[in-house]
């Protein structure tokens, strides 16, 4: 590749990516099918293989793991290579050295060999690409988004020679672009209908596309299921000969103590072959659903390393922190960003924010479209005297107004009918007279929905800080 065209800043890369189809932004591909991405990885010399590598999928929890993963095998002095998605404030959050980002000349390097790569994938006479992709069955030829910037990622852990990767699956995880890795140990978590779309319309549906990462003959770390998803998960073990550690079975947390400043816990173990004594364990993020998600790192770790030490598990897990979970931008008054867009997840949210911060609090709330905001609604409206209904950002395709409507209906319907529900499109203006009355009438905020909502409530804390 000549210098004209290689890339100066690892800015510039996303930005070229941004040419292919986003199905982030509300973009549908021709095609969802793995073999394309299994050729890429094959033209690229197979980065993915660079190191060992852990595959977290799920409907919830799956980035906290996936991070918490990657903090323990750093304590271990692992050199490890993070993929998580969605970003909060920029690309580069997304592939990541550790929690740290990649030095700039890893992303260029990564970059302009995938530009090159890109050369042979969109060109529709490359007979050494055609000849490898059968497009009789309507495979599309050409590559998406999330699967360059998969790629990208296996590119840079190549390129910095990492031992290990932390891979989270974007959606699915059957036709997911991270399925090529040959992972050491898979881990699922809970289960709820999402992206019926594409993953279909019913629980077993979704699981089976989840149940997709699991690998021949490599353990599996499953979360508690519904009795039909968890029907789907041990038929695919089975199938694929993969010992099955179901968490109910396998493990327990207990003594969880939640304050603000995060959660203390202690994990017991039922199964052998982990750890002989429970480990005692903190992070720094409020909330008894962090403490299970520690739990399947845990689990998921000690089965990819079993001579590691509770010590590292204790020193990786100690001061855990992650933008938009229950992340506290500020005390006067009290702001609180998750990225929490199901309805588990947001009850889990709101059952902790109300147990550190009362009841009656303002709510900031929008989400993507294609998210179950009658369900969010119900849970939501009874714990607010205030819901500000916004924009979550432009990244995303949403329709803010369809979502105040829903809310209008619930509370019609006597949920939560005495909160005061606002409507403002524009982000922004949404978020700051949210805000003037959290501080006129000194209450606390919780804006939730989407993790680009959260991204613009940090970003608008940060100017007016």
């Amino acid at each position: 590749m000549s210098e004209e065209h290689k890339f100066s800043k690892s800015a510039d890369i996303f930005e070229w990516l941004s040419r292919f189809i986003n199905m982030e932004q509300g973009f549908v591909p021709p095609s969802m099918r793995p073999e394309r991405m299994r050729i890429i990885a094959e033209l690229a010399g197979h980065p993915e293989l660079c190191g060992a590598s852990i595959h977290i999928a799920g409907s919830k929890g799956k980035g906290s793991i996936t991070a918490m993963i990657t903090r323990i095998l750093m304590a271990e002095g692992l050199r490890v290579a993070r993929y998580m998605s969605p970003h909060v404030t920029e690309y580069r959050e997304r592939i990541t050295l550790g929690e740290d980002f990649f030095d700039e000349n890893v992303y260029l390097a990564a970059g302009d060999e995938l530009r090159r790569l890109s050369g042979i994938l969109c060109d529709p006479s490359s007979n050494e690409y055609n000849a490898m992709l059968d497009v009789s069955d309507g495979v599309s030829p050409e590559p998406t988004f999330f699967e360059m910037l998969t790629m990208l990622y296996f590119l840079c852990a190549r390129e910095a020679g990492c031992d290990f990767l932390a891979v989270e699956t974007g959606m699915g995880g059957r036709l997911d672009p991270t399925n090529i890795v040959d992972s050491a140990v898979a881990v699922i978590t809970g289960i709820e209908l999402e992206h019926t779309e594409f993953l279909g319309d019913t629980i077993r549906d979704v699981a089976f596309a989840k149940a997709g990462i699991i690998k021949r003959n490599r353990p599996v770390i499953l979360a508690e299921q519904a009795p039909e998803a968890l029907d789907v998960f041990i038929r695919t073990a089975a199938e694929q000969n993969a010992e099955l550690f179901y968490y109910p079975e396998t493990a327990f947390i207990s003594n969880v103590r939640v304050n603000r400043g995060g959660t203390d816990f202690t994990l017991d173990f039922k199964k052998s072959g982990f750890f002989d004594e429970p480990l005692n364990l903190s992070i720094a993020i409020p909330g008894e659903i962090q403490a299970q998600n520690a739990a399947f790192a845990v689990l998921a770790v000690k089965k990819a390393f079993p001579d590691i030490s509770s010590e590292t598990i204790w020193k990786g897990l100690r001061g855990f922190e992650l933008p938009a979970r229950f992340e506290k931008l500020s005390d006067d008054p009290p702001v609180i960003v998750d990225g929490a867009h199901t309805k588990a997840s947001v009850n889990l949210c709101v059952k902790t924010f109300t147990e550190l911060y009362g009841e009656g609090g303002v709510l900031i709330f929008g989400c993507a479209l294609g998210k179950n905001d009658g369900a969010m609604a119900e849970a939501l409206l009874p714990h607010f005297s205030y819901i500000m209904i916004t924009t979550p950002g432009t990244f995303k395709a949403s329709g803010p107004e369809k979502v105040y409507e829903t809310f209008e209906r619930c509370r019609a319907a006597h949920v939560g009918r005495k909160t005061e529900l606002v409507f403002v499109k524009e982000t922004a203006d949404g978020i700051r007279q949210a805000l003037d009355m959290a501080r006129k009438k000194a209450l606390p905020v919780l804006g939730i929905g989407s993790f680009y909502l959260a991204a613009e409530i940090r970003a608008f804390s940060l100017i007016k800080s």
